[in-house]
């Protein structure tokens, strides 16, 4: 029986000109991950599903992801055309992508984020990845400077869109972030935080949080850092 072919091919309706064209996908068969960090990024046997999360436009070069608005307003195209739209030479993006050209598209997605002023959600998320596929290739530099990046909007998204201060897997990402990059003492506020607040009721969270704030424990003291503020429980 021949091996399945990883990618397939799926029509998308650009919301900026509303050109049809075709990206494509890995088999849902094929995502399973081999590993995943703590702050969610996965890794994968064969074809790396996050290499096609963003969708470009061929004819405008709007670049987006499922989560994107459907149909931009008048004042998010004129943004658009005049930070990226008008400079944009036709590509194809849709066939397999290279680690090169993964992070092309993200790159482009986090502009055209940035240029319709897009959910902070999102533009959160863009630059998690961007520091994913850092990481992917060992660039320590770049994926700390991204990851800092997008901890910053995670907690302006925390602040200002998050559901009553009780969004729990938001919480957890503030920590590890903080963690990851060596700010000790605010990962610990973090996962506190989210372990000692009785309305939250999330248990994977919950649960991942007193394991981090162990691995964090360990690493504070291997630095001479006394760990403060052990949350109960741990």
């Amino acid at each position: 029986m021949p091996d399945l072919i990883p990618l397939y091919a799926i029509k998308v309706t650009c919301c900026n000109c509303e050109h049809e064209f075709t990206t494509s996908r890995v088999r849902p068969s094929l995502k399973k991950a081999i590993r995943r960090d703590a702050d969610f990024c996965s890794y994968y046997k064969d074809e790396n599903p996050d290499y096609y999360v963003v969708r470009v436009c061929p004819k405008c070069g709007f670049a987006s992801t499922e989560n994107s608005a459907d149909k931009l307003a008048d004042w998010q195209r004129k943004s658009f055309d005049a930070q990226v739209g008008n400079r944009w030479t036709t590509r194809d993006f849709g066939e397999k992508r290279s680690w090169e050209v993964a992070l092309e598209t993200y790159k482009l997605a986090l502009i055209c984020a940035q240029s319709i002023k897009d959910k902070e959600r999102i533009i959160a998320s863009l630059l998690h990845h961007i520091a994913w596929m850092y990481r992917y290739k060992g660039d320590t530099v770049q994926e700390q400077r991204f990851l800092r990046y997008s901890l910053e909007e995670y907690v302006r998204v925390f602040e200002n869109d998050s559901l009553g201060g009780n969004d729990a897997r938001l919480m957890y990402l503030i920590g590890e972030l903080n963690r990851r990059l060596g700010e000790y003492p605010t990962a610990v506020k973090w996962f506190s935080r989210l372990i000692n607040d009785q309305r939250i009721t999330d248990a994977a969270m919950i649960r991942a949080a007193r394991e981090q704030w162990a691995i964090l424990r360990e690493q504070m003291r291997g630095e001479d850092i006394d760990p403060d503020g052990l949350p109960a429980g741990t």
